[in-house]
Order: structure tokens, then C-alpha cells, then sequence
């Protein structure tokens, strides 16, 4: 998963600051708009409308990105992020989704403690201790407090134009966000209907009733588990454990390694790998078809 030392390996492999933001933000637009010239990104937000979103949880005020198409009513889809928090390349991910068809809310997990954008992108986190900010941040983020915010966020999805309530709702995260999307579909069974986590840590936790991995009796979903082959390479049981206990609760599961690092779909990460990316883009997508219809 995405610990302190990795980040310090990032650290070590990202030539300055400078450089990695400049090819993130080329990296950001071309997974925005594949296909087009870095100069059609603003195109590739037609159709689409967007807002920042602010409503009350048991906890206090999430805020929010929410995007979705202009016309016509759609699944929605919870969108956690990984450490580093709502940022551009976040943003981005969230309206190539909607530009498919899906009304995305990308969440704020850190509201209890600050309100939006923190980290510009991967190489802003690292340069100015990221990890040291949000440790204390993402310690509240435990089973119990991502379940109680996804009742609040799926009670405000229901309510807003645009979102389908006959449509299952979708959730995906990464990273520290993979865990989450389980923790949201077995708090809320009866809407979501579909779960994706990339590169996600933890989600087998030894001893731990809250894990991931021991409250699959209580979902009701469709799950991707797309693991990173490094990650794998350091808890090779993992995926095994989480295959087995998904099959004992009857629980569809594609539980598989991608050929890419931690961090592979995630365009301003220093590991992002476009081909693995456009793989779990497109196994996300039919996840989606098959079980929010």
C-alpha cells in the first residue's frame, strides 16, 4: 500500500518537483481525453455540468466534486481518492466517468479536519510532507466513520437531479480509498450495487471484525479487485484470502494483479502506467454496465 516508504521511494525515482509536475499535468489531460491533443481538454468536458458540493454527515460537512451529464438520468458513483485527496487528476478521473454516462461525486475523505484541494498533485504531497499532514487526518477514516459517511452521501445522491434511484450506485477508490468501497456497499447494500478498488491497502486485516474482508456477508455487490503486482509481491496472501472469503459469501469478486505498481491509474502518481490504466478504465466500465443497470 501506499506507506511513507514508498513515498520516499517516489521521492528518490521523481527528478525535481518541476519535472514530475510538468509531465503529470500532460499525463492528467491525456488520460482526460485520450485520443486528442493536450490542447482539447477544455472539449473534453462537453456535455457535462459540474459544482463543488458541500452537506451535512453525522460527523459534520463533506464537501465535494460532483460531475455529470447535462441531460437525462444516470447511476451514480461514489468516487474515494487515494492520500493525496481531491486534486485535478481526481477531478479528471471523475469527468471521463461521467462523460460515459455516470454521475460522479468525488468525496472529501478528510472533512473532519480541513475543506478541499490540500495537494495540487503526487509531487505538491511529497514535497511538502504529505504523509507527516494527513496521518492524523486519516486516522479517523476507520470502518465505522467511511460507513456512516457513505449513509450521508448515499441520502444526498438519492436527492439530487440527474441521479437515478432505480440504477445501482457505484463505488470505486484508491489506494487507501480501495477499503472504503467495501466499507460503503456493506453500509448501504440496498443501493450499492458495484464496488472497484485500485491498488487499495488493506483490505485483509488480520484479527480485525471491521476488515474488508470479514463484512462481505453484509454486501450486496459486484466487486474488482485490481491489486498492484509490487503490493502483491509483499503480501502474496492477500488476494487469495480476500478471493476466498468473497466466494464463502457468495459475492461476485474479479480479484486480479495488473501489470503495474502501486499507484497505476492514478495520472499524477509517479507509478502511473497508461497501458494498465486504460485496462482497469475499461474493466471498471463493464463493471459498471453489468451491475448498476
Amino acid at each position: 500500500m501506499c506507506d511513507e516508504s514508498k513515498l520516499a521511494d517516489w521521492a528518490r525515482q521523481t527528478i525535481n518537483r518541476r519535472q514530475f509536475g510538468a509531465l503529470s499535468g500532460v499525463a492528467a489531460l491525456a488520460a482526460c481525453a485520450p485520443g486528442e491533443s493536450t490542447g482539447s481538454a477544455r472539449a473534453a468536458t462537453a456535455g457535462l455540468k459540474e459544482r463543488g458540493v458541500n452537506f451535512a454527515t453525522a460527523d459534520g460537512t463533506l464537501d465535494g466534486f460532483f460531475v455529470q451529464p447535462e441531460t437525462g438520468s444516470h447511476a451514480a458513483v461514489i468516487l474515494w481518492p487515494d492520500i493525496a485527496s481531491i486534486r485535478e487528476a481526481k477531478r479528471n478521473i471523475a469527468r471521463k466517468l461521467a462523460g460515459a454516462g455516470y454521475a460522479v461525486l468525488v468525496v472529501n475523505p478528510y472533512y473532519r479536519d480541513v475543506t478541499g484541494e490540500q495537494f495540487a498533485d503526487f509531487a505538491a504531497f511529497i514535497a511538502d510532507g504529505g504523509f507527516q499532514k494527513v496521518g492524523p487526518w486519516r486516522g479517523k477514516l476507520d470502518a465505522e466513520a467511511i460507513m456512516r459517511d457513505t449513509t450521508a452521501i448515499v441520502d444526498w445522491l438519492d436527492r439530487q437531479e440527474g441521479v437515478s434511484q432505480a440504477m445501482g450506485i457505484g463505488t470505486q477508490g484508491y489506494c487507501m480509498g480501495g477499503p472504503f468501497t467495501i466499507w460503503a456497499a456493506a453500509a448501504k447494500p440496498a443501493r450499492v450495487k458495484a464496488a472497484a478498488s485500485f491498488h487499495g491497502g488493506g483490505l485483509v486485516r488480520a484479527d480485525n471484525p471491521m476488515s474488508p474482508h470479514a463484512l462481505l456477508g453484509k454486501v450486496d455487490a459486484s466487486l474488482l479487485i485490481a491489486v498492484a503486482q509490487d503490493d502483491d509481491a509483499k503480501a502474496p496472501a492477500d488476494k487469495t484470502t480476500f478471493a476466498a472469503a468473497a466466494k464463502a459469501a457468495d459475492v461476485p469478486a474479479t480479484v486480479t494483479v495488473y501489470p503495474g505498481d502501486h499507484g497505476w491509474m492514478v495520472p499524477d502518481s509517479p507509478a502511473y502506467d497508461a497501458t494498465a490504466a486504460a485496462r482497469g478504465e475499461a474493466d471498471l466500465k463493464a463493471l459498471y454496465a453489468a451491475a448498476l443497470a
